[in-house]
């Protein structure tokens, strides 16, 4: 048994070890794919870390890639810790059951509050900033009725609807997702709610940065973990470009399933709903469906995913894992280059087209992906970025 494991609780992250997790994942141009790559290619994140620079340099990079200092992990470190927060790792005890069930977590996360509100049967709310009243008032009761029951509602802390189903699930145990780092709360306004939800049993999480700002382009980020936390995700009012129908696409690429409130078609946020009820989302007028067809999946009350389906890939941290024994030549790499373009291809297609083991692709991906030059997509499918975007990248 390896050190500071247990076969009931999983791996213990020790300080230098949760260190170096976060100078990896802080890496330029290292995601979760990337990250568990890492891990399995070199053994550790503290080799990763000594690999990095040339790694990047095979994958065609002419600038140097940049890695945190000990110094500027330390300081998030100290940060988290300031606001009464804790990072935790995939495989660790803590780590939300279901969002490790998805494709690609994110190694590591803050939270802040009782992470165990994860071990609830989880279930989304999502929907509209500029809810309707009704909308607004179904949200609560549906809210306050699935917290009663023993689920734990997921949300993203935004106006209207997720500030609806938080407040009203307050009581029971809420968690919020954050798009930017858990010092950064947005929007103002929900502050006090910011605050109320770890003090009342619930949790605040995200996978950014302390200090990071919320931009834009990281909210289809919050919204995948949101997706990624629940067993189940429901609409309550979209518009027809509603970032909560973003929300249920990728709610439905995990297998998650996807309820939606019907609406007036009368009104332009009920749009987005109706349309998700005609692609076959489950209709939800109240508690009950939701309970019925989540049911079979977990009972209410029950530990959320004591059995994890996805294989914990970095549970070997403390001994010597087996490592990629692959060796790749300019002639492989520029097979797989020229066999990849825009369109994103599974990497099974790939292997089969040039022949080239399968060790040896993943490899050079990894490469690739460090040096800035390759886009990943759900589905284990990836592409190449174009020769004129990586020239002024």
């Amino acid at each position: 048994m390896k050190q500071g494991a247990n076969p009931k609780t999983g791996i213990r992250l020790s300080d230098r070890q949760r260190l170096n997790w976060l100078r990896l994942i802080r890496t330029d141009n290292i995601g979760a794919v990337t990250f568990r790559d890492l891990i399995l290619f070199c053994g550790s994140a503290s080799n990763a870390l000594e690999m990095l620079p040339d790694l990047n340099i095979r994958g065609g990079s002419a600038r140097p890639i940049r890695i945190i200092s000990v110094d500027e992990a330390e300081r998030e470190l100290e940060a988290i810790e300031r606001i009464g927060a804790r990072l935790i790792g995939m495989g660790e005890p803590e780590y939300p059951p279901q969002l490790k069930n998805c494709e690609a977590p994110p190694p590591l996360v803050i939270v802040k509050g009782d992470p165990g509100v994860f071990r609830k049967p989880p279930v989304a709310i999502v929907g509209s900033r500029n809810a309707s009243l009704v909308g607004a008032r179904f949200t609560e009761k549906l809210a306050h009725d699935l917290g009663s029951e023993g689920f734990c509602v997921v949300s993203g802390l935004a106006r209207g609807i997720d500030a609806a189903a938080h407040k009203a699930s307050l009581s029971t145990g809420t968690a919020a997702v954050l798009a930017g780092g858990l010092d950064r709360p947005y929007p103002p306004e929900n502050l006090p709610l910011y605050r109320a939800i770890p003090e009342n049993g619930g949790a605040l999480i995200t996978e950014m940065p302390m200090g990071a700002e919320p931009r834009s382009r990281d909210f289809p980020r919050r919204n995948r973990i949101i997706a990624g936390l629940s067993l189940g995700l429901i609409v309550v009012e979209a518009a027809e470009r509603s970032g909560s129908l973003i929300s249920a696409r990728m709610a439905g690429e995990m297998g998650r399933t996807v309820f939606a409130v019907p609406g007036s078609p009368l009104d332009p946020r009920a749009r987005g709903t109706n349309l998700l009820l005609k692609q076959g989302a489950t209709l939800v007028t109240g508690v009950e469906d939701v309970i019925e067809t989540l049911l079979p999946l977990i009972r209410p009350g029950d530990p959320a995913g004591d059995e994890p389906e996805q294989p914990d890939l970095l549970a070997q941290i403390d001994e010597e894992p087996e490592q990629l024994q692959a060796i790749t030549t300019d002639r492989e790499r520029d097979l797989v280059i020229d066999a990849l373009g825009p369109v994103p291809v599974d990497v099974d297609t790939l292997v089969r087209h040039t022949g080239i083991e399968t060790d040896a692709i993943q490899l050079i991906l990894l490469e690739l992906d460090l040096a800035g030059r390759l886009l990943r997509y759900p589905g284990n499918r990836v592409a190449i970025v174009p020769c004129d975007e990586f020239t002024q990248a």
